[in-house]
């Protein structure tokens, strides 16, 4: 059974995780959840409200981490998941992180990303010259990484898919399976 490797940290965005994690479970695969440390991670829910600019934030729910990202070997798992939220304020700074997601789009292995976690992305480089969606307001990052920024519930470009937020989860997820299905199936 092939592995997936979900990257998460405290205040994550609680659809974005979940919605990720148990449909990859429901597929067949062995999903591992590495963060900065193991501990019990806390997420939390973004939501839209009318007449405010932006979004709200509210407490979500919590998850414990399987593996810290110093313990990651990223050559032990097939594809990778990027959830948004706030979590990748500060993931991309850390160096394991970088390292971590490096290696995926280095051995050109599939990688699901949405919303905010284009922002940890276009540091590393690995936007340069691809498609890719975020949510909107990242949209300056993703140009500033190389990229061109795609308004769009579900970006394929290669093993690569993106989307803007959880709005786009059904979208998101039926184009990353498919990727996933081609070029790291579930056997049996």
């Amino acid at each position: 059974m092939p592995r997936i490797l979900l990257v998460a940290g405290d205040a994550t965005e609680d659809l974005e995780f979940f919605y990720p994690y148990q449909r990859l479970l429901e597929e067949g695969y062995e999903v591992h959840v590495a963060a900065p440390s193991r501990k019990k991670l806390r997420f939390v829910v973004h939501d839209f409200v009318d007449d405010f600019d932006t979004y709200v934030e509210r407490e979500g729910h919590s998850w414990p981490s399987d593996v810290a990202l110093s313990e990651v070997d990223p050559a032990e798992y097939a594809a990778l998941v990027l959830p948004g939220g706030r979590a990748p304020e500060y993931l991309r700074n850390d160096t394991d992180y970088r390292r971590v997601v490096t290696h995926f789009f280095d051995a050109d292995k599939p990688v699901a990303h949405i919303c905010h976690a284009a922002i940890t992305l276009a540091p590393l480089g690995v936007l340069k010259d691809r498609r890719t969606a975020a949510y909107p307001a990242c949209a300056p990052d993703v140009a500033l990484g190389g990229g061109t920024f795609v308004d769009a519930s579900a970006v394929v470009d290669g093993k690569i898919v993106s989307a803007r937020a959880w709005n786009d989860h059904p979208e998101w997820m039926r184009a990353f399976m498919e990727v996933l299905r081609e070029h790291a199936p579930v056997k049996g």
